[in-house]
């Protein structure tokens, strides 16, 4: 078995016979690293005019995701000032 951190880090380990867990386990590796998708996608042909909306729609997803999680994380603040104090 390879060192490598990339590889230790994707490596599922069966413990005690558990081949189902281990299973759930690496679809859920598979699925963060978006391979099911690839191979989803990569299964029929794709029209150019399709793959340029379906790329500009994870582009519009992604930047909306990161705005919010941006947003969320400065109103969950622990240093934030109360906004209604005396209340």
């Amino acid at each position: 078995m390879a060192n490598h951190v990339r590889f230790v880090g994707r490596t599922v380990m069966v413990q005690n016979g558990n081949v189902e867990a281990a299973y759930g386990v690496l679809n859920r590796i598979l699925a963060q690293d978006g391979v099911a998708e690839a191979v989803r996608r990569s299964r029929y042909f794709e029209k150019p005019s399709r793959a340029r909306r379906r790329r500009a729609f994870e582009v519009c997803r992604r930047l909306y995701c990161n705005e919010m999680g941006r947003r969320i994380a400065f109103l969950a603040r622990s240093t934030r000032q109360d906004p209604w104090p005396g209340c």
